[in-house]
């Protein structure tokens, strides 16, 4: 029973996009496998004569097999369902192409896969490299162009389904420079091979005993059974191309029926509304009659950007799909006045506002990093804030207190700076500092311990040098916890800030602020001391309730702040 909510959420958390990105990386694991073997060329024939039998050899083991051509059919079934459904192709330019690409590749593979793999099958013919070469630089070169063509529109569509999908982790923009790398070198070096391997085969051909051993019945077939795999081939391509153009007609006929359906009337909260047909989805709407509409994704469920929050009665709005469900529970949200503009199908009348501001993140902005754009990833939270500010102001004049908050803040920042962490936000007398914008999760833990040390420090530094000024001294208090966030731009217009969103930011402020009840310097989960790989016995463990969750959660009390380096180093030295 207690799988059974597991399964529910990976269920949940499926869309048809999760299974055309598995089949689409299975595919473009085979295209790379291929084009190495191509680029065996620059060596010899013989040597991609050797390669083509491992290539061979893993890709049609049969459990290997099932997989890839499950994947192959129904990568191509999801795309051409992505014509049927896509009403609106202005998300972006790159888009479009993709999905034309991808359309384009069964009708100039068909030959190819019918030659080969159809051959093999029938006729048990053995086509390889040589074989291959010879057709394409002999017998009939009009096909080089087209395999040339086919090969470039296969590497820049799976080029492009990798960028969509890498372009918000994380690692992609350290990683980006050598995936372009790959991306321009691996189709070159696969038609140099190509190239290399097919002069070369032109120049053997003129040999009879080359012709002899190479070109046999077996090999290559005869003329009859090659004009069966033609028909065969011309055939299925004829029935692609219907099926694509029954598609078509199928998106003019739901277009006419939409619009006889009735127009519906979106009204954005803002004075504008406009009239579209039933069955769009309300981000479709947007683009369409180019309102700015943020999607970071593109209006593919990915994020939450596109959310707005309808005005009036919503019981009468389609239930929310799996996925979207699966999104906004995600995000944290219960309301059912929220929900996923890209999503979101009215069928009558429907007002509502953007949660997000399309100057943040439009629908079509380009010129944002990912991370400014919005990405979700591991880092460390620490709130620091100081203890006594309101009593401290009582007693002096604006501009002094304003002076020794600004020198605390500072003492602070410079401790955060100084460990590899970042100042993020200045609340009153507070402050978050995130770790782990450059840093893998254990050693922003580490980082933000020893930052918390050298909080404590100086700020001891800060009371001695206005110990003549302060009638007690300066107090704090700091809570650290980590996990999953949100990263990005955040803000209206010119009041813009980067900054983390999420559950994790929020303990820690919580953390920090149970520092006065608990009275001691700094709080740590306990998802920081075990990340951190600090001993479970160096800190004392308490269970506090946190307001929004249900469950207690395992802290560290920590009631002298400066102590925190020694621990980070002692355990660093036990683990070397």
């Amino acid at each position: 029973m207690a799988t059974a909510p597991i399964q529910m959420s990976v269920v949940r958390a499926t869309s048809v996009r999760q299974v055309r990105l598995i089949c689409g990386v299975i595919l473009f694991a085979y295209v790379v496998s291929h084009f190495l073997n191509h680029a065996l060329g620059n060596v010899s024939v013989d040597a991609m004569e050797v390669g083509v039998y491992y290539h061979t050899l893993f890709w049609q083991f049969l459990p290997v097999a099932i997989v890839f051509y499950t994947a192959a059919l129904t990568h191509m079934g999801l795309g051409i369902y992505a014509l049927y459904q896509r009403r609106q192709f202005r998300w972006r330019t790159i888009e479009p192409l993709q999905l034309v690409l991808g359309l384009s590749i069964p009708a100039l593979v068909m030959g190819h896969v019918i030659g080969v793999r159809l051959g093999y099958t029938l006729y048990d013919h053995q086509k390889l490299y040589p074989q291959e070469l010879y057709l394409f630089f002999v017998a009939a070169p009009g096909r080089l162009w087209q395999m040339t063509i086919l090969l470039l529109i296969a590497w820049v569509h799976g080029c492009i389904g990798i960028f969509f999908w890498l372009r918000l982790k994380p690692f992609f923009t350290r990683a980006a420079p050598y995936l372009l790398a790959a991306a321009v070198l691996i189709p070159t070096l696969a038609l140099l091979g190509i190239y290399q391997g097919g002069r070369s085969v032109a120049i053997e051909s003129g040999d009879g005993e080359w012709r002899t051993h190479n070109l046999t019945r077996r090999q290559v077939g005869t003329v009859a059974e090659g004009n069966t795999l033609d028909r065969i081939a011309g055939g299925l391509t004829v029935g692609y191309f219907g099926l694509l153009g029954l598609v078509l007609v199928a998106r003019g006929a739901r277009a006419l029926r939409e619009r006889r359906g009735g127009m519906i009337a979106l009204s954005y909260g803002n004075g504008k509304t406009v009239r579209v047909p039933k069955g769009l989805s309300v981000l479709e709407a947007s683009l369409r009659h180019n309102v700015p509409h943020a999607s970071v994704c593109g209006g593919r469920a990915r994020c939450s950007t596109c959310r707005i929050r309808v005005i009036g009665d919503h019981g009468a709005l389609p239930e929310p799909s799996q996925r979207e469900a699966f999104v906004l529970t995600r995000v944290g949200t219960s309301d059912p006045s929220i929900r996923l503009a890209c999503q979101l199908r009215p069928t009558s009348d429907l007002s509502f506002f953007q949660l997000f501001t399309p100057q943040t993140s439009s629908a079509n902005a380009q010129g944002s990093t990912p991370a400014r754009i919005g990405q979700e990833r591991y880092l460390v939270s620490l709130f620091v804030d100081m203890r006594g500010s309101t009593q401290l102001a009582e007693k002096r004049l604006p501009f002094d207190t304003v002076f020794i908050v600004n020198r605390f803040l500072g003492a602070v920042s410079q401790a955060v700076i100084e460990n590899g962490g970042q100042p993020n936000q200045f609340v009153g007398d507070g402050m978050l500092a995130l770790f782990g914008l450059s840093a893998d999760p254990q050693t922003a833990c580490r980082q933000a311990l020893k930052a918390a040390a050298g909080i404590a420090t100086h700020i001891d530094e800060l009371n001695e040098l206005l110990s003549h000024d302060l009638r007690q001294p300066i107090r704090f208090g700091i809570g650290i916890h980590g996990g999953e966030v949100i990263i990005g731009d955040i803000g209206y217009r010119d009041h813009i800030v980067f900054t983390a969103l999420g559950d994790a930011v929020n303990v820690a402020a919580r953390l920090q602020d149970m520092t006065k009840t608990l009275a001691c310097e700094a709080i740590i989960s306990e998802e920081i001391r075990r990340t951190a790989h600090l001993d479970e016995d160096v800190l004392p463990q308490q269970e506090v309730a946190i307001r929004g969750r249900e469950e207690p959660m395992a802290v560290r009390v920590v009631a002298d702040a400066g102590e925190l380096t020694a621990l980070v180093d002692g355990s660093a030295r036990i683990a070397a």
